[in-house]
């Protein structure tokens, strides 16, 4: 298994003012961050613009982390893919999923259907986006990110992604322990990638960071996943310890794994850059 080299992100929720924006975007890169990533639901930072905004005041990459492809037209995706690419100087990294909040889906009065209705949505606006993007003169057409625990994902990533991102959910398997859990999972993208494995660069999304389960903000991910905090604390997701614990564990999920690209939510940004400065 080749080793990427290890890339950190952080995903912001709210862009605030436009100078509470740029300072929080440059405490990023400060913090020693590799990519800015924003998240796409209803109450949070529209991803574009924040994106856009974003990239006069650093010098790092800039992701969406990751859209809801399911409710979105190619023509006006690929549209707006390309400024961004361009106004950003190519820093661009377009992350898609398939969509899982049903009031989401009600708002733009879609359809919220079947998880592989909302798939094959995804991969028809993957396909039709890409086409329109390679068909711009400058070839605007960012590296993809996909992001999700299911085998029907993984297959689509072993065939389209430059990026996989395993949710939470990669480390939930019934019976089966969450670090086997995620480690059949990354087995399931060898088998779909074939012979480009090692060219798909493995990105684990982790939820909450800190020293311990009495030290660690878990609401969030107690609310979207209706998981109590005994089953949260085991998941590959969820990283306790001193920074240096969490550092060797991140190195062993790299070797046994091949997961080299660590996105945090911004509640656990500062707290996870004590990790990064071992991880260098």
């Amino acid at each position: 298994m080749t080793n990427h080299p290890f890339r950190f992100g952080v995903s912001l929720f709210n862009v605030g003012s436009r100078s509470a924006w740029r300072a929080r975007v440059r405490q990023v890169e400060d913090l020693g961050y590799d990519v800015l990533q924003v998240p796409d639901h209803l109450g949070m930072a529209a991803p574009f613009p924040a994106v856009v905004a974003a990239a006069d005041v650093t010098s790092i990459r800039l992701g969406t982390f990751v859209l809801n492809a399911a409710i979105l037209s190619p023509a006006y995706l690929a549209r707006d893919v390309a400024d961004v690419y361009r106004l950003t100087d190519g820093r661009l990294e377009l992350g898609l999923g398939a969509g899982y909040v049903p009031a989401e889906f009600e708002a733009v009065g879609v359809p919220f259907g079947t998880g592989g209705q909302r798939l094959r949505k995804l991969e028809a606006t993957l396909a039709a986006t890409r086409t329109l993007l390679a068909a711009e003169a400058d070839t605007p057409v960012p590296p993809i990110m996909l992001g999700g625990a299911g085998d029907r994902m993984l297959a689509l990533a072993g065939r389209e992604a430059d990026i996989f991102s395993f949710s939470i959910m990669a480390g939930v398997m019934a019976g089966v322990a969450p670090e086997d859990a995620l480690a059949r999972r990354v087995q399931v993208l060898r088998e779909a990638a074939g012979d480009r494995f090692d060219d798909v660069e493995l990105n684990l999304f982790v939820a909450a960071v800190g020293e311990s389960a009495e030290k660690v903000d878990l609401a969030i991910i107690r609310q979207a996943s209706g998981f109590d905090d005994a089953q949260l604390t085991q998941l590959p997701g969820v990283l306790l310890g001193s920074p240096r614990e969490i550092a060797d564990r991140l190195l062993r999920y790299r070797e046994e794994f091949g997961l080299s690209y660590i996105s945090v939510l911004e509640p656990h940004m500062a707290t996870f850059a004590e990790v990064i400065k071992h991880l260098r």
